[in-house]
Formats: C-alpha cells, sequence, structure tokens
C-alpha cells in the first residue's frame, strides 16, 4: 500500500467528510439484522495494522475529518485504540461505535477525550427481547450497565434503536435511555443487507438510504473501499493497492456515486451516523441524527 503524504486540503476530496473504518468482523454479539455477518468465528481481515494506519493518514491528508470505528466490535481489534490516538494527532475526530459488551477500565480516559464520542445500539427495555435480538445471554445488562457509566462520566452517548421484531419495544427502549440521560436517540428499520437479508433475495442499492458516497465512505476489513458499510456488496476498489485519492478520483467511484440512489423521504437525516451506528457522523442507516 502506498502512502499519501501531500498537505491537507482545504476541502475534503469527492466531498467526503467521513470515513468508516470496519476493522474486523469480529463481535461478541450474532445480531439477527446484522449487515457484516459478524460474530465470535469471524476474522479481523486481509488489511493489517500498516494498512490502517496509512488510511488514516491518507484520510487526514485528503481533509476528511472523521473516522468512525467499527465492526463487528471495533474493540476485539488489538490495535484500535492506537488507530484512534493517530486519528487524534492529526486533528481529525472520532467516533467509536461500540457495543458496550464489554469495556475495559483504561478505555473510559480515551472515550471522554476531545475530539471522541461513543455509539451504540439499544434495542429493548426487555433483557429477553434485546438479548434475542443480539443473540447473546446478557447483553441487555452489560451494555445498559455500560451507557449508565459513560453517562456517569459526563461522555456523550449516542444511541440507535433498529427495528427487527414485530412489535418489539422500541417506544419503552427510547424511554429507557432517555431515562439514563442519553439525549440523541433515533430508530429506524432494518435493512436488507448481510443477516436482514430474506431467502433469496440478493445485495440491491434500492436498500441503501441514498447518502452513501454523499460525504461518506467506508473502508472494509477486506480493504474494498465502499459507499458505506451497508453498500458492502459494490466495492470501487481497494485501498491495500491503490491510494484513497485515486479511488476518490476514479472512475469506479464515479459509477457508484451516480448509481447510489437519490436520498428517500424517509432515509437517513444528514447528520446522522449508520450502518448499526448511531452516531453524529457522515454514515448511513440506521439512522441516528
Amino acid at each position: 500500500m502506498t502512502t499519501l503524504i501531500d498537505s491537507p486540503v482545504r476541502e475534503p476530496l469527492a466531498g467526503i467528510r467521513s470515513l468508516e473504518l470496519e476493522l474486523t468482523g469480529k463481535c461478541q454479539l450474532t445480531c439477527m439484522h446484522c449487515l457484516s455477518e459478524s460474530g465470535p468465528q469471524a476474522v479481523h481481515g486481509a488489511m493489517t495494522s500498516a494498512d490502517w494506519r496509512t488510511v488514516i493518514v491518507d484520510a487526514a491528508a485528503l481533509g476528511i475529518r472523521t473516522v468512525q470505528l467499527i465492526g463487528g466490535e471495533p474493540t476485539v481489534h488489538p490495535h484500535w485504540r492506537e488507530f484512534a490516538e493517530l486519528a487524534l494527532s492529526l486533528g481529525m475526530e472520532v467516533e467509536v461505535y461500540s457495543n458496550l459488551y464489554v469495556v475495559k477500565p483504561a478505555w473510559w480516559e480515551l472515550f471522554a477525550r476531545d475530539g471522541v464520542t461513543l455509539a451504540t445500539s439499544y434495542y429493548s427495555d426487555d433483557p429477553e427481547e434485546h438479548d434475542r435480538i443480539t443473540g447473546r445471554a446478557g447483553s441487555y445488562v452489560r451494555t445498559r450497565t455500560n451507557i449508565r457509566e459513560a453517562v456517569v462520566r459526563g461522555i456523550l452517548v449516542r444511541a440507535g434503536i433498529v427495528e427487527v421484531l414485530p412489535g418489539q419495544r422500541v417506544a419503552e427502549a427510547r424511554a429507557e435511555l432517555e431515562s439514563m440521560g442519553v439525549r440523541r436517540v433515533v430508530v429506524d428499520r432494518a435493512r436488507a443487507v448481510g443477516r436482514a437479508m430474506l431467502p433469496g433475495q440478493g445485495p440491491s442499492l434500492d436498500e441503501m438510504c441514498g447518502r452513501c458516497t454523499r460525504g461518506r465512505a467506508a473502508v472494509l476489513p477486506d480493504g474494498n473501499l465502499v459507499g458505506c458499510v451497508l453498500s458492502r456488496n459494490f466495492p470501487a476498489g481497494n485501498v491495500r493497492t491503490t491510494r484513497l485519492a485515486e479511488l476518490f478520483g476514479g472512475k469506479e467511484w464515479a459509477a457508484l456515486a451516480a448509481s447510489i440512489p437519490v436520498p428517500a423521504h424517509n432515509a437517513c437525516p444528514p447528520h446522522d451516523s449508520g450502518d448499526c451506528n448511531p452516531a453524529n457522523t457522515e454514515a448511513c442507516d440506521p439512522a441516528y441524527d
């Protein structure tokens, strides 16, 4: 992989303001609607630590303002804190989208840093229903406990609720989050990507919210550059062989951007974060404002 070392530009190349870095497919959970079909048996992917560092440096040089560390569960990657520190040192903001199933004591200091935001997903105020969606008994208690700890520490937490089951206690989940002090809560439907696809259903750009490639992009664990993590089946090149500047200025990226349907009326709001992520970044669905 080559490294871009030019000085940062005044405006981000191709209008990309936020870059999702899907560090790994590994996750403690197996959410029934997961777009990446992540789980405990998944792998980190072909991207090496050096590859990820190069992408972050390239992104900063291109004027990209925010990187979002996601997965899978990004905190299971052995170098995720190193990547966050690198981005911060380059003047970027960092969004950590975590299931908050495990938070080690040493991590709280980083979550509380200026320029860092924390995001998570929440599904129900009923522990059984929440755990059924995540596929892991006890996930409700762990996530709820760590949300409360973050709020007590004064850390901004953004939460998103994805409607997965008929009759899911979405309104109650929102009320519970707000009662814990979470002020940014948005609800969205599950998109037909990954495990959320119906039998016989294939990937389709029609499921996109319309904001992929428009201010946002993502790099997957194999190095593929996509419009957002939801459009993972439609790559526009690979960062392991081609620098970001070339990819964003290339024909494949232009063709992908042209093929994304325009934002629908019920799509993600302009400053949400998506992919299962409830943050304030330029990502895609689930929608978080």
